[in-house]
């Protein structure tokens, strides 16, 4: 009687001990798996962050338009895509470039490093590149003694300012150096550019404006949704 008391205490135990064992197995189980699917996300963002920086770095770069001076091919409030890659590759968070692919072109919209402050992004377009003769006469703008006739450039003051007061209206002849570019913006008469503060080197230029990906207008509290997905030229 004793010895069959003592072996069904020892069973019971016994099923007890691996009960118990199961459930920590599943608990040891349960937790391996959370910690995997932790494991899985935290990679996952990690990844997701790198190829971002990457992307901002390398590739495709978003600004947002602040003035008017390009008007009005770019209006306040527009948000651009820029292609980093087209001109070449640049050390990262430095102007050096190691691989080169191409120059800017004559017509480019171009983002760059402002000459007298480089903590600043200026957008204008190309005008000149080198070895062109620029020269400014009465508003009208002149490459290499040839009148520009695009459509892109707008004028809102009639007035016509002497080049011995400011560049505005009357400017040059000058040579764009090497290694240089001479920009203006659409909106001639509100754009401070070369004319003013000189050429832009071809290391701070950041890449090529490419479309509108969305266009806020502040004024009207509404979307421009007519300008979503211009391509710029």
């Amino acid at each position: 009687m004793n010895a069959t008391f003592y072996e069904f205490i020892n069973l019971q135990l016994g099923r007890r001990y691996l009960n118990l064992k199961k459930k920590n197995s599943v608990k040891d189980e349960a937790r391996t798996k959370k910690k995997s699917g932790l494991r899985e996300n935290i990679e996952a963002i990690l990844v997701a962050v790198v190829l971002a920086l990457f992307i901002r770095t390398f590739v495709i770069q978003a600004f947002k338009i602040p003035s008017g001076s390009m008007k009005q091919t770019l209006l306040i409030g527009d948000h651009i895509l820029v292609n980093k890659f087209l001109y070449g590759i640049k050390i990262p968070f430095s102007q050096t470039t190691i691989i080169p692919i191409k120059n800017p072109e004559r017509d480019d919209i171009i983002v760059f490093k402002f000459p007298e402050d480089p903590s600043k992004d200026f957008i204008k377009r190309v005008i000149g590149v080198a070895g062109d003769v620029i020269e400014v006469r009465d508003k009208r703008v002149y490459v290499n003694h040839t009148l520009l006739n695009h459509d892109y450039g707008i004028y809102t003051d009639p007035h016509i300012i002497p080049g011995v007061i400011q560049p505005r209206d009357n400017f040059g002849q000058v040579v764009v150096p090497e290694h240089s570019l001479f920009v203006m913006g659409d909106n001639r008469d509100q754009s401070y550019d070369s004319r003013f503060w000189g050429f832009v080197d071809l290391e701070a230029v950041k890449g090529k404006a490419l479309i509108i990906y969305w266009s806020w207008d502040k004024g009207k509290f509404g979307v421009r949704w007519d300008r979503i997905g211009q391509l710029l030229k």
